[in-house]
């Protein structure tokens, strides 16, 4: 196909794509003239990961390009690609005030990574995010949340679990790659998106507030 039609069936505008050409994100066509390249169906695969990474993932360009090099290498361990993946995926939290709530989160984190077993590192993004989650609770006056931690650690093995076993059965390196990416960053928003829904359930149930959005539940109430 030609880069219109690649560019219809994406719906991402000619001058986009060749901007994803010149960064390396998107690779070359077979030239057909010295003007024109024709494109297959892996360049509409990687076309839409790109947009899916970017548009619900909400990765900027420079992330996605890193997670595409390490999924393009054939010598990186999966589990390399995934940690890169998981890595572009949490932010890094600023330095925050030294009042002690700190320490006391890291220890609470230390504590946790050694109960489960987790083979993780605790200077990793993931562990740092939480000691800050924590250390901020704390301030605002919920320093017993964090006795939700198991209860938030259980679920969390539980979805990794599943994200994995999602992909286990791909026999294509390729494949397998691109699915634990995509696992990773899309099954995040799908995650969050459902807690949200989840939280408005339980929120009317418990507190007795009529569904909203003129469903039909609010209509069966009205």
């Amino acid at each position: 196909m030609r880069i219109g039609e690649l560019s219809r069936r994406t719906g991402v505008p000619v001058p986009t794509i060749k901007y994803y050409l010149r960064e390396g994100l998107l690779p070359a066509g077979e030239l057909t003239s010295p003007n024109q390249a024709a494109y297959g169906d892996e360049h509409l695969r990687r076309l839409r990961l790109i947009r899916a990474l970017l548009d619900v993932g909400g990765l900027k360009i420079a992330a996605i390009a890193e997670i595409l090099d390490a999924v393009d290498d054939p010598a990186e361990p999966v589990h390399h690609v995934l940690g890169v993946a998981s890595d572009l995926l949490v932010t890094r939290p600023v330095q925050q005030e030294d009042d002690g709530a700190r320490d006391r989160a890291v220890r609470e984190v230390d504590e946790l990574i050694r109960r489960r077993g987790w083979r993780v590192a605790r200077d990793g993004p993931g562990a740092e995010l939480l000691v800050s989650a924590l250390a901020s609770m704390e301030r605002l006056g919920h320093g017993d949340f964090g006795q939700m931690l198991e209860v938030y650690a259980d679920a969390a093995e539980q979805v990794a679990r599943a994200d994995l076993e999602f992909v286990a059965g791909r026999t294509s390196r390729d494949v397998l790659v691109q699915g634990v990416v995509v696992g990773t960053v899309l099954g995040d928003a799908i995650l969050d998106a459902l807690r949200q829904m989840a939280q408005t359930d339980q929120s009317a149930r418990r507190y007795g507030a009529a569904p909203s959005g003129g469903g039909e539940g609010a209509s069966r109430d009205g």
